[in-house]
């Protein structure tokens, strides 16, 4: 997977950003350094300013990069939900039977390979983190239908979309595959941030095999009834 994964560089929507992150020693250094940060503060705490401080760099040169620590999120989200769209296609375009191909497709979304270190040096398990814990404060905003129209949550769509198409290649009559899909990828984010800090709402607690096996029966029973 290493040496396939080597030779693919995730575009991102350049309205997301001022200047391209990845273009630069101190925009990747922006990357790492907030990432880390939000992760251990999160985002209500985190700001431009003492992103700052901890690169020894002014608030200003940050904001040559990302014009608020939303588009900042909207980064990783769409960074994220990229990454995940290549592990699906990765792992699901040699199987050939539908059921196989979901039962592998909802353990990825359950449990991302953050040991790849083929294609960024974000550290992926904070990126995970952060998107478990912060990612519903990307869309749950009044901007939410302007940057929709401007594709701002397209790789997300995107991955709904995948699990859609293959929930209909088991059961193509079923009329509410698009639902069942974001339903689906939205609950398995809220049931792992549940587990850790509302467990009374989870029966799952930190087996993430049981939660794609949760999952799997879920959708499986819905597109089989």
């Amino acid at each position: 997977m290493d040496n396939l994964l080597s030779s693919i560089k995730i575009e991102l929507n350049p309205r997301l950003f001022q200047k391209d992150p990845e273009s630069s020693d101190l925009g990747r250094k922006i990357l790492s350094q907030s990432l880390l940060m939000i992760d251990e503060m999160g985002l209500e705490s985190f700001t431009f300013g003492k992103l700052a401080k901890a690169l020894c760099t002014t608030e200003s040169s940050i904001y040559r990069y990302f014009e608020s620590k939303h588009k900042l999120l909207l980064y990783f989200y769409n960074w994220y939900w990229s990454w995940i769209e290549i592990q699906l296609a990765f792992h699901t375009h040699n199987l050939s039977n539908p059921d196989a191909k979901l039962k592998r497709a909802v353990e990825v979304l359950c449990k991302p390979d953050a040991e790849d270190k083929s294609i960024s040096a974000l550290n992926f398990e904070q990126l995970i983190s952060i998107v478990i814990s912060e990612s519903s404060k990307a869309y749950l905003t009044k901007e939410v239908d302007t940057e929709n129209q401007f594709g701002l949550f397209l790789t997300f769509k995107k991955v709904s979309q995948r699990l859609a198409d293959i929930m209909k290649e088991i059961n193509p009559t079923f009329s509410y595959a698009n639902t069942l899909a974001s339903t689906s990828i939205v609950g398995i984010l809220h049931q792992q941030y549940f587990a850790m800090h509302m467990p009374s709402l989870s029966d799952i607690k930190s087996d993430k095999d049981e939660l794609s096996n949760v999952f799997y029966q879920i959708i499986l029973k819905n597109l089989k009834h």
